[in-house]
């Protein structure tokens, strides 16, 4: 048998840290067997899913060293890599169900959902969706005749207990009561991704699935479907999750988890894959600096440690140093630096820019030192406003963070209109309202167009600095956040 992994991310956002980490271990251990590493792009979320996102992932994980053998931009004889061109497939699937009365067409509405949860709660049982939902032949007929809308749901045993083999943690053993009737083709005739999941790893000869902590719970609904298809179902194994140092799952509230935020930031990416690989995963020789090849040439699973590995920014750059004083020569390290910082296609957008307000070239440098630094060295004192006092400035800070981060196509278009959109209601004036914001992006209210700047800083630069903007100004308790969520909840954005 041919070892073949895969990794399969959504594009629906920033290339994630997390990503890159799950997809390490999987090309090492297929590497290490001799094996296939696949690429699957899973974009069934149709309206988050966005082509900037899937051109950002397949250059963030090429920019760490990680390369697959199959996947959407390189083909391979198991394609489409794209869960969106097997669109009719998954139907087919999910009526075959149907037709072996393993899934059944619901036509129950969401409140009558929610009915069944408060239901279930005051019985003292999982809120899942299971219980008495399907309906005899005739009424389905009727109601798909008269055009009503539908999911198809999997049939899922109300009682015992789901046993999983998992190569970390041996046997683990979910009780099916836990295990709700999931919905396996939405309304909208696109899959989710438990079916999409099962469908894709079988066609593609997936034999070994190694992914996130957060999928255990999954499990045995993908067990179930590769038994009603008569599928031999791959070798399970799920890795810990990545936290943030107070141990709490990694997230980007408390972590820079975008690749793109390390590589702005001028970290190697042999380091920060080093790093990746330091996450839950030791060498036989416990040392803290090695290579990809190294960690291929060493890699044994059972090596893992179920233990939540800390994902430490300051430890980052230690390594990092590490790196960079270690394994360059000084005109390597000099060649890395033109690379980063003098690349022309980074250089050309700020041109416009600089070119029109210096007179001599030792004037460019200071002028634009922002746009090639991380987190700026700012005070307080620096977002000090005649028209808005702490509390206004805050607020302005954290709604552009949260609208920005809905953002899914980055440009200086979209960026002004969200801006435009939240100054208005808001009820301030553009001038007033950008002020935190020019602090907080450029270090001073006096840079040149801040939409300019945050459209070349890129979305992880960006919101990485606005939140580092709301940290500094000491940013909101839990309970003022619930309260200024319901004041952004609350305003006319649409």
């Amino acid at each position: 048998m041919t070892v073949r992994t895969r990794i399969a991310p959504s594009p629906t956002g920033d290339p994630h840290v997390g990503t890159a980490y799950v997809a390490l271990f999987n090309l090492c251990f297929a590497r290490q067997h001799g094996g296939q590493f696949i690429l699957r792009i899973e974009d069934t979320d149709q309206v988050r899913s966005t082509e900037e996102s899937e051109r950002d992932i397949f250059r963030a994980l090429r920019w760490l060293g990680l390369e697959w053998d199959e996947g959407p931009d390189v083909g391979g004889p198991h394609g489409p890599y794209r869960q969106s061109e097997r669109r009719d497939d998954y139907r087919q699937y999910a009526l075959d169900l149907v037709e072996k009365g393993y899934a059944f067409y619901c036509f129950r509405t969401p409140e009558e959902l929610e009915v069944i949860r408060e239901e279930r709660r005051a019985a003292g049982l999982n809120p899942g969706i299971k219980g008495d939902l399907e309906l005899p032949a005739e009424e389905v007929q009727r109601r798909m005749d008269a055009g009503e809308p539908y999911v198809i749901r999997m049939k899922v045993p109300d009682e015992g207990v789901c046993h999983i083999d998992d190569m970390l943690r041996g046997t683990i053993d979910i009780d099916w009561g836990q295990v709700d009737c999931q919905i396996l083709l939405k309304s909208d005739g696109m899959p989710t991704y438990h079916l999409a999941n099962v469908v894709d790893d079988h066609l593609m000869e997936i034999t070994h699935v190694m992914r996130g902590e957060e999928w255990i719970n999954s499990a045995p609904k993908h067990q179930l479907l590769y038994e009603y298809f008569g599928w031999q179902m791959p070798v399970l194994c799920h890795l810990p999750l990545l936290r943030n140092p107070d141990k709490s799952k990694l997230s980007k509230r408390k972590n820079p988890t975008s690749i793109n935020f390390y590589e702005r930031m001028g970290f190697l990416p042999e380091a920060l894959l080093n790093y990746l690989g330091r996450m839950g995963w030791s060498m036989p020789d416990e040392r803290e600096k090695f290579s990809l090849a190294d960690m291929i040439a060493s890699f044994d699973i059972s090596r893992v440690s179920l233990g939540g590995p800390i994902f430490d920014v300051e430890k980052l750059r230690w390594l990092n140093g590490l790196w960079l004083r270690e394994d360059l020569s000084d005109e390597q390290f000099m060649a890395r630096i033109r690379d980063w910082w003098f690349n022309a296609e980074a250089l050309a957008p700020l041109v416009p820019h600089v070119k029109g307000r210096a007179e001599v070239f030792s004037d460019v440098a200071p002028m634009a030192a922002f746009m090639f630094s991380g987190m700026l060295n700012l005070r307080p004192e620096d977002f000090s406003h005649n028209k808005l006092d702490e509390g206004d400035i805050r607020r302005v800070l954290q709604f552009t963070l949260w609208r920005l981060e809905a953002q899914r196509h980055w440009s200086k278009e979209n960026i002004f209109a969200d801006i435009k959109m939240l100054a208005k209601a808001l009820g301030l004036k553009m001038g007033d309202f950008m002020f935190p914001v020019f602090v907080a992006i450029a270090g001073t209210p006096n840079s040149w167009s801040v939409m300019d700047s945050m459209a070349l800083l890129g979305p992880d630069m960006t919101r990485a600095r606005l939140r580092h903007a709301l940290q500094l100004l000491g940013g909101f308790s839990k309970k003022e956040t619930k309260k200024v969520e319901k004041e952004y909840a609350a305003l006319p954005l649409d």
